[in-house]
């Protein structure tokens, strides 16, 4: 099954009819738009729901959210509200070496003594911690006179069931060399690093023609 890219473009009636409050209300309308393909024990394994996403932004009039995931989704939310549009991720896409790239990442390790999710904090840390990532298991590689970290932040807000969540975000982007294509194509598919289910992880990537760098 091919993988699918769509946008999902709210306008501002849309995002007050929904609710778009905070970043469990995003997620919330993200799932919504798929159909539900995992059992429960699927779930309780941890299993991906196969499905990416950016949140885009947006102004006073419309939100847009960037949406990648291994079936369609529904042409709108709840039948009615904002606009998705959907196409196929073509083949080609892959058959490059050089990309410029940018990602929404959740930088974080696990501590061994305390066995702890532990954010990374700080731009020097953050792209040691993402250049190592890459090489080491995501099947690409920086370059480090590229690579930025635009902003970092960390979002606080509650799951369904009233637990607080914290989750640490750091924008990067730049250019990047591949190094294990059928690895950088898995990472691709299914994203990068923690937080996923909540925006962060989704690889965006445009080809660029091989550069001269020294």
């Amino acid at each position: 099954m091919p993988l699918i890219t769509s946008l999902l473009q709210l306008d501002r009636h849309a995002v007050k009819a929904l609710r778009l409050t905070d970043p469990y209300a995003l997620h919330r309308i993200v799932y919504s738009l798929y159909p539900d393909v995992r059992s429960d024990a699927d779930k309780q394994a941890g299993h991906s729901s196969g499905i990416l996403y950016a949140d885009q932004g947006g102004n006073f009039q419309q939100r847009r959210i960037l949406l990648l995931a291994n079936r369609s989704p529904a042409d709108c939310v709840d039948g009615q509200y904002g606009t998705v549009n959907s196409r196929a991720v073509p083949d080609s896409l892959f058959q490059h070496h050089h990309y410029h790239f940018k990602v929404l990442i959740n930088p974080s390790y696990r501590d061994n003594a305390s066995r702890k999710i532990m954010p990374v904090c700080g731009e020097a840390a953050t792209k040691q911690w993402f250049a190592q990532r890459a090489e080491q298991s995501w099947g690409f590689i920086v370059h480090p006179e590229y690579l930025q970290v635009d902003q970092q932040h960390v979002l606080r807000f509650d799951d369904k069931a009233g637990r607080p969540i914290t989750l640490a975000q750091a924008s990067v982007s730049g250019v990047l060399r591949v190094s294990h294509a059928e690895r950088f194509r898995h990472s691709f598919t299914h994203g990068l690093g923690r937080g996923r289910a909540f925006g962060c992880g989704l690889l965006q990537i445009v080809p660029l023609p091989t550069p001269s760098l020294h």
